[in-house]
Formats: structure tokens, C-alpha cells, sequence
């Protein structure tokens, strides 16, 4: 009984440290973008014409 409890133990605990670590990349790819998508904005504002 203890064994079986041990190994899901284990393995919820690998399951969250994998998705841990995709959280962290996917929330640092989205911020990359979203910095990059502002300087591409700020840097053509002066082309804007109204």
C-alpha cells in the first residue's frame, strides 16, 4: 500500500515540474513577442499619417 502511494506520489511530482517548466518557456516566448511586437509599433509610429 505504501508503495503504490510512494509511486504516485513520484509521478505527480514529475508531472508538475514538467509542466512547471513549459509554463515558464511558454510565459518567456509570449513575453519576448509581445516586447518585440511593441518596439515594431513604437518604431513605426512616425510613419503613421491621420
Amino acid at each position: 500500500m505504501e508503495e503504490k502511494t510512494y509511486k504516485i506520489m513520484s509521478g505527480s511530482g514529475a508531472l508538475n515540474i514538467v509542466l512547471g517548466v513549459i509554463t515558464l518557456v511558454t510565459g518567456v516566448t509570449c513575453g519576448i513577442l509581445l516586447i518585440v511586437g511593441g518596439a515594431r509599433l513604437l518604431a513605426g509610429k512616425s510613419k503613421l499619417i491621420f
